[in-house]
């Protein structure tokens, strides 16, 4: 049995979407550890001052996305709060021959990104009234995208290693996963997919709080190498609802790569670095390197 639970304030200004985004992201962890979702119950707070149709929508997405999963919801509990939270208390099964863990990448592993990144970034923007509706409209398609289809596909493949990417951004996150196994990731920044106008708005200084966090907590760690502001940027912005990072045998690449592809992903798919043995730091960052 997979065990996990996760809420958050609203990221999206309608209910519905919002309840959708809260329960993708909490599934996620089931889904990063190879497993199924199950059952799920409500984690809820809700100020007085709100007219309770916003909650009954937040709750009718959440419904849906865990439906979505295959799962059941049966419950859950809420208590009243000074701005209102969602999220999931969520279990699934996997069998104990196949749990993936978030360490044991190899070297000559390929680094595989479910997800393109920036949201954190975009729905900065989204507040500031200076996104593009077509920005915010791909951010939410990849928030509430639940990460069900990548985990399947990934189930007929040699996974070493495998986690979501969610507050951390995916340098917090790749660290986790290199640390343990005492690697050195190569993350090509060229390479990895953003949503659109992302970088764009980073450069203009729309980056969420939590992204210089991220930096400070891990960039002393990090060789960035030729990597710009932006890139960093984009690589340490806070994901609500991210996708999928994995390390897999250089050898299965394009089979999975076609296996994604066939799949029909909401989202766009990565080849996002490589595995090295370990050199000094657990985490390298280029641009355009092959």
């Amino acid at each position: 049995m997979i065990q996990t639970v996760d809420f958050f304030t609203p990221v999206a200004d309608d209910p519905y979407i919002f309840g959708q985004i809260a329960a993708a992201n909490a599934l996620s962890d089931i889904y990063a550890m190879g497993g199924t979702p199950t059952l799920a119950l409500n984690v809820v707070g809700f100020p007085e001052c709100l007219d309770t149709s916003v909650l009954s929508e937040i709750m009718r997405g959440g419904a849906d996305k865990v439906k979505e999963a295959g799962a059941l919801l049966a419950g859950g509990h809420s208590i009243r709060s000074t701005e209102p939270f969602y999220g999931l208390c969520a279990s699934g099964l996997v069998h104990p021959d196949r749990i993936l863990k978030n360490y044991g990448a190899k070297p000559g592993d390929v680094l595989i990104l479910t997800k393109q990144l920036g949201s954190g970034i975009v729905n900065t923007a989204v507040k500031g009234r200076m996104a593009s509706p077509s920005s915010e409209e791909e951010a939410i398609t990849v928030m509430r995208s639940l990460n069900r289809k990548a985990a399947e596909v990934i189930r007929g493949f040699d996974v070493h290693a495998c986690t979501d990417i969610t507050g951390f951004g995916l340098l917090g996150h790749a660290m986790e996963m290199a640390q343990p196994g005492n690697v050195t990731l190569e993350i090509d920044t060229d390479r990895i997919a953003c949503i659109e106008n992302a970088r764009e708005y980073a450069q203009m200084g729309l980056v969420p709080a939590g992204a210089y966090r991220n930096r400070k907590y891990r960039i002393d760690q990090i060789d960035c190498g030729n990597a710009e502001e932006d890139d960093l940027d984009i690589l340490f912005d806070p994901q609500s609802s991210g996708g999928l990072l994995f390390s897999i045998p250089e050898k299965q690449a394009d089979d999975v790569m076609a296996a994604l592809d066939r799949t029909g992903l909401d989202t766009k798919v990565s080849m996002a670095g490589r595995v090295r043995k370990f050199d000094g730091r657990p985490i390298r960052l280029y641009r355009g390197r092959e």
